[in-house]
């Protein structure tokens, strides 16, 4: 009687986990867990595998940095970008401004250059700082701000023209 007792009470505890979804295929006898520790398994690599995978993050960051930026100006923002900068002084209404920056638009920042569009208009003191007196000047700074070389594109208002007068 006690054995009786017993396959029943695990037949109704079968039909519980049947139920409830936790038991795999009776036929086959095979369980849902496995496939579901398969799939969650993470491949093994080997350390190698693992430096390359490093390696080429590095690369495309590497290339990312490399790549030109048109960005608006901000304060700090000279302080905080590395390599190559030079400001843009740019007003709305005059219509070379506007034909730089649609090329610049296009075509992006040349290759390792950032270029910080700054609002003539607007950015006085930028203006006083560095001398400037007609929109379409480019100003050439190092990494604290301090001004390498500038010119004013406003006879040929071209990325070509920007990159020519590039120290």
């Amino acid at each position: 009687m006690k054995i009786a007792k017993t396959t029943a009470t695990a037949a109704a505890l079968s039909a519980l986990i049947l139920l409830a979804g936790c038991a795999g295929n009776p036929e086959t006898m095979e369980t849902d867990a496995a496939p579901a520790a398969a799939a969650s398994a993470t491949p093994e690599h080997s350390e190698d595998e693992m430096v390359d995978t490093e390696s080429e993050e590095s690369d495309a960051d590497a290339a990312a940095t490399t790549a030109g930026a048109y960005l608006d100006y901000t304060d700090g923002a000279i302080e905080s970008t590395a390599g190559p900068k030079a400001l843009f002084f740019h007003a709305t209404w005059c219509p070379n401004c506007r034909q730089l920056d649609e090329e610049l638009v296009a075509e992006g920042a040349p290759d390792g250059l950032t270029i910080f569009k700054v609002d003539y208009d607007e950015r006085t003191d930028l203006r006083q700082k560095y001398g400037v007196t007609l929109q379409t000047t480019i100003v050439f700074v190092d990494d604290d701000g301090n001004e390498i070389s500038s010119t004013v594109l406003y006879e040929d208002p071209s990325v070509a023209s920007l990159v020519a007068a590039m120290p």
